[in-house]
């Protein structure tokens, strides 16, 4: 019996691993959280790279674990969830694209004015939600939280310690992806990073396009087919 529960610990694991840690890519939302906390100092970064880093395992634990239930007792659907969120995601990605690069004068004066009360402000929002954790990652954890259960209490609570440590491991990750985000792009230099932090936003910008055309497409099929039979 242990033996199963392990295999089935470490399959589910795996299983959330391989599903969730693409969609999050810690390395490719490390380049837009420089763009959005631009003026911050090396502290401030890294502190708001731990709150990011526990409130998106926090809201994906939350979400694989009861996200299903929390969305049946509001009567909202997952079609729902992706046009909102990505309404936002595309709206935080426009404002990094018209966003002015800042020179030196202007960095000692955003270095003031991104104070730590600041930063705790929006470490959840936009910085955790949507930009690290969007709605796509949460829609995942609830598709995957719904495959993890299972009739037996023993193998769902060891399916979902697998699926909680895998979430615990990509927070790990994000966390070393944000804190270490300004050396991963210093050999780009400064032309280099403003041209990767436009690239990531206008890609931050179709991702949200593309969730949003997700959601409105599985609207328009569930309106077509409520149509067709009644």
């Amino acid at each position: 019996m242990a033996s199963e529960l392990f295999l089935v610990f470490g399959k589910s694991f795996l299983f959330v691993l391989a599903a969730i840690l693409p969609i999050l890519n810690p390395a490719a939302t490390a380049p837009i959280f420089l763009g959005l906390t631009e003026g911050a100092s090396a502290g401030t970064r890294a502190l708001l790279a731990r709150r990011i880093a526990r409130n998106m395992f926090v809201l994906m634990t939350g979400s694989m674990l009861i996200g299903s239930f929390v969305l049946d007792l509001f009567g909202i659907s997952l079609p729902i969830v992706r046009v909102g969120g990505g309404l936002i995601v595309a709206s935080t990605a426009w404002r990094l694209l018209n966003a002015n690069h800042a020179s030196d004068d202007r960095r000692t004066e955003l270095a003031g004015a991104f104070t730590t009360e600041h930063a705790h402000r929006q470490a959840f929002y936009p910085l955790t939600f949507p930009i690290s954790c969007g709605p796509g990652s949460i829609a995942a954890a609830i598709t995957v939280g719904v495959a993890l259960h299972d009739q037996k209490l023993t193998l769902s609570l060891a399916r979902m310690g697998g699926g909680v440590l895998a979430l615990l491991v990509i927070a790990g990750l994000l966390f070393l992806a944000l804190r270490y985000a300004q050396k991963l792009l210093k050999p780009l230099g400064d032309a280099g990073t403003v041209i990767f932090l436009r690239l990531s936003a206008f890609i931050l910008l179709c991702l949200g396009v593309q969730i949003i055309w997700d959601g409105a497409r599985e609207l328009l099929l569930s309106l077509l087919l409520t149509s067709g039979i009644s």
